[in-house]
């Protein structure tokens, strides 16, 4: 496993969990673009298509999982989840 991937990865999921943590202690979601995460969201969902087909190792599998579902749920957090989707503000 190449190391820099490992540290990349791991700061990409770390970044998710305090963004989640933030929205659900904060109750709150100023300051975050729920567009922009819609997007990565969508650049995910599009990289990542090789899941259906192809297999290269169990890690590989479980991380784009884990960033399209923690992606999505964020999305979720700020779209429908109260009191944090009444602070999003929806004319930006």
């Amino acid at each position: 496993m190449n190391i820099f991937r490992l540290c990349g990865d791991m700061l990409h999921l770390w970044s998710i969990i305090l963004l989640t943590f933030k929205l659900q202690k904060s109750k709150s979601c100023v300051g975050v673009s729920c567009r922009m995460q819609e997007m990565y969201a969508m650049v995910f969902c599009f990289r990542y298509l090789d899941l259906c087909w192809s297999y290269i190792s169990l890690y590989n599998s479980v991380m784009k999982i884990v960033f399209i579902t923690g992606t999505i749920y964020l999305i979720y957090l700020m779209r429908f989840k109260i009191p944090i989707c009444q602070t999003y503000e929806r004319t930006n």
